[in-house]
């Protein structure tokens, strides 16, 4: 499948701002120490590598991950090294820029053979008979 990304990911990345800190989760001691936590920022309004229907469906497809700056943010603490959590945001990115920008393939609707169409409604009836006989007969 061909990438809807027209620009390398490289200045991608060179647009967002990481910054860390402590992290939850597994480490023990070594969890209140270091800064493994991740949080990526790439701000939609201001980048010039997507175009402007880019940058509108970023924004409808991702809305609850873009804050009122128009700023997508991203975390990850997955891992108990601050590189491999970069590697995750990041991944988690191109994850969602790659979905949110592909476009679903156009349905093309096919034309029913008349036998299919008549063998669909004699089944639903059938269906609907059965279902029908297993009510209660109605008392005056």
């Amino acid at each position: 499948m061909d990438s809807p990304l027209k620009y390398p990911e490289k200045s991608f990345i060179e647009e967002m701002v990481f910054s860390f800190s402590r992290s939850s989760g597994p480490g023990g001691q070594h969890v209140n120490k270091v800064n493994t936590k991740v949080e990526l920022r790439f701000n939609i309004n201001e980048t010039n590598l997507l175009s402007d229907d880019d940058k509108a469906l970023l924004f409808e497809k991702t809305g609850n991950k873009i804050n009122n700056q128009g700023e997508l943010v991203l975390v990850s603490e997955k891992y108990r090294s601050q590189s491999r959590n970069k590697e995750s945001v990041i991944e988690k990115f191109f994850e969602i820029l790659e979905s949110a920008l592909t476009l679903p393939k156009k349905r093309i609707p096919i034309k029913l053979s008349e036998t299919k169409k008549k063998k669909r409604l004699e089944n639903k009836k059938k269906q609907s008979d059965k279902k029908e006989r297993r009510k209660p007969p109605d008392v005056e």
